[in-house]
């Protein structure tokens, strides 16, 4: 059995080889999720997309490139807005600048954006409440563990809490459990939906973002997320919320994938059972 920790190989001139893809065809039992899944790790809007088709709360967004919009009065949504990559990770092309109150910033920042990823910006409500991260471990068993934290990011210069490259890069963001059962429970519940409704196997990490009113929102899934030691947000919720040490996560994710490997019968022992 192989662990899934990267999504795809980059060829020069020729087309992405999608590891799991290319174990599925061959045989080859690993753990994560399938092909067809991970988009919706590569792909934020992708996964916005089918989770809003079943009724789970997202926050509002649009896509933009340089001077599509002429004014703040085109604009599908009003001021503030968060504007980042579609899809990148480990929060490049996010900082403070990504948030925007006028049609200046706005375009200032899709223009810096668009030409440093050569894509489409994804633009989404700005919510400004609590930032959370749910670790989900689907066991041997088929049960659940679910270890949802809360993210604090250092206020910046300007007085912002953005979880950005820098902030990541960093290691100044805390990390804690979530003090309101009530609130916990709304998180976990969104991650778990989010989860199911997405297909993931194995395991895999909601980010969940509320408003100042409390209400929690889908941000993004990440399908192959990090794994270091005493560094990554996966393993070190399950630490918080769980007390699981770190060769216990990867215990539980090995175990997992294990369990799909069919027991293979020594050759004199299969004629023995007449097979």
């Amino acid at each position: 059995m192989l662990v899934l920790a990267v999504k795809y190989i980059s060829l020069h001139n020729e087309d992405d080889i999608w590891l799991s893809e290319y174990f599925s065809h061959h045989g080859i039992n690993f753990t994560g999720s399938s092909r067809n899944v991970l988009r919706f790790d590569s792909n934020k809007i992708s996964a916005k997309l089918n989770l809003a088709n079943k009724g789970i709360k997202t926050a509002e967004y649009f896509m933009a490139v340089p001077r599509q919009y002429k004014c703040a009065n085109e604009l599908p949504i009003k001021f503030p807005l968060f504007l980042k990559p579609i899809n990148a990770a480990n929060g490049n092309g996010i900082d403070d600048l990504s948030f925007v109150t006028n049609y200046t910033d706005f375009e200032s920042k899709v223009l810096s954006l668009y030409n440093t990823f050569n894509s489409p910006v994804l633009v989404e409500e700005y919510l400004d409440g609590q930032e959370f991260t749910v670790a989900i471990i689907n066991t041997s068993s088929n049960e659940l563990i679910v270890s949802p934290i809360e993210i604090v990011p250092p206020k910046s210069k300007n007085g912002l809490r953005i979880l950005g490259r820098k902030v990541k890069k960093d290691d100044s963001e805390e990390l804690k459990s979530i003090e309101h059962d009530e609130m916990k429970n709304k998180v976990r519940k969104l991650a778990i939906d989010s989860f199911l409704a997405l297909g993931v196997r194995d395991f895999g990490r909601i980010d969940v973002k509320a408003n100042k009113t409390g209400d929690c929102f889908f941000i993004e899934a990440n399908l192959v997320p990090g794994m270091i030691f005493n560094s990554s947000y996966f393993p070190k919720a399950c630490k918080i919320e769980h007390g699981l040490a770190y060769d216990k996560v990867i215990q539980l994710i090995l175990e997992n994938g294990l369990a799909r490997v069919k027991p293979k019968v020594p050759p004199n022992k299969a004629n023995a059972l007449g097979q």
